[in-house]
């Protein structure tokens, strides 16, 4: 553990060295990653020395255990048992640290929100759900760009999809794919029963044109005009685009940008998140397979959390986690749920590394 933790410092120390390097801040995009990598080492710098000097301080005590000063040995008893209690807790926190940081995280994001069963309600969930992700962002300085969307008239949505921008996005954003249902007294419900709907979330690490490699003569492009508001540009231009992936048969439509050259690009961006989304999903659920990790898998067909209106309640069923702060939630305050979620992956990584 020791000699792991100097060779952790060591390399932040070595990071710190390049970041003063003038050729290294001449090449921004370099500089970023060390910077990033330097930020994400401090933590875990700053508790390995605290670490190792708790160590060396119950190996001098050790020292004094060996000579013959009684007083100073009673001394260095009392003192080893109340270090050996901070080594331990320290110990904790640091594999904690240490598991393996996946470059994924760092990574920004696609929403894709689509409503399931319950109809014109299931469309109006998924609006608030759009609007909870999008005052999260606000709310934590992040910047989202709507880039399609499949209105219904009464403020709903059939489907929306947008980006998330920001340092470690996908990191923060990722356990929240799956179904997410809703328990409450619909709008259009003139009896006042509770009614129950659904809508859907994918959560789609955005891929860079290094991360997947998409070839011209696998895609299928066809150009439309697109429909919704949008007055004569939309009505008139033929700038909406589909894009066909002919080897999985993945379908990805865009029309919201004004040119078809904007639409494109978005659609392509949206087929390598999903492209690469899926390769991550068949690995995850390998790895689910051997230590039956519930958050981590990014099952998108799981019911992963309820919102119950009548009682201002809602629970997130993988942790058997439940607040009652239904309506902050909906405004965007979901920090302390993606908080337990990220906690009880960790934990499970711990446990899978002691298997």
């Amino acid at each position: 553990m020791i000699d792991k933790l100097r060779e952790i410092i060591i390399h932040f120390e070595s990071l710190e060295t390049q970041m003063l390097d003038p050729d290294l801040m001449n090449d921004q995009t370099r500089y970023t990653e060390v910077a990033k990598e330097h930020r994400r080492l401090a933590p875990i710098v700053e508790k390995s020395k605290v670490y190792i000097a708790t160590q060396e301080q119950i190996d001098d005590d050790n020292e004094i255990l060996a000579g013959d000063d009684e007083e100073l040995k009673d001394i260095a008893q009392a003192e080893i048992e109340e270090l050996q209690a901070d080594l331990e807790k320290q110990e904790e926190e640091l594999k904690l640290l240490l598991i393996p940081h996946d470059p994924t995280d760092d990574k920004n994001t696609i929403l894709e929100i689509r409503a399931g069963t319950g109809g014109d309600e299931a469309a109006l969930f998924a609006a608030d759900l759009f609007r909870m992700y999008s005052r999260f962002a606000e709310r934590n300085g992040l910047k989202y760009e709507v880039m399609e969307s499949n209105a219904i008239g009464i403020g709903g949505f059939k489907e929306i999809i947008f980006s998330v921008k920001g340092e470690s996005v996908y990191g923060l954003l990722k356990f929240e794919s799956g179904v997410h249902r809703v328990q409450r007294v619909p709008k259009t419900e003139t009896s006042g029963r509770v009614h129950t709907s659904a809508a859907t979330v994918a959560v789609l690490p955005e891929a860079e044109e290094a991360d997947v490699e998409v070839v011209d003569a696998d895609l299928k492009i066809d150009t439309y005009r697109a429909s919704g508001a949008g007055g004569q540009h939309v009505n008139k231009t033929e700038s909406a685009i589909r894009i066909t992936h002919i080897p999985t048969g993945l379908v990805v439509t865009c029309q919201d940008e004004t040119s078809q050259h904007k639409n494109k690009a978005a659609a392509l961006k949206v087929l390598r998140s999903r492209l690469l989304a899926a390769e991550q999903e068949k690995l995850a659920k390998e790895r689910a397979a051997a230590r039956r990790d519930m958050v981590s898998t990014g099952d998108r067909s799981a019911k992963i959390r309820t919102y119950n209106f009548p009682q201002g309640r809602i629970t997130d069923h993988r942790i058997n986690f439940t607040a009652y702060n239904l309506e902050g939630v909906m405004d965007g305050d979901i920090a302390d749920i993606i908080e337990n979620l990220k906690l009880a992956d960790q934990q499970a990584q711990l446990a899978s590394v002691g298997e």
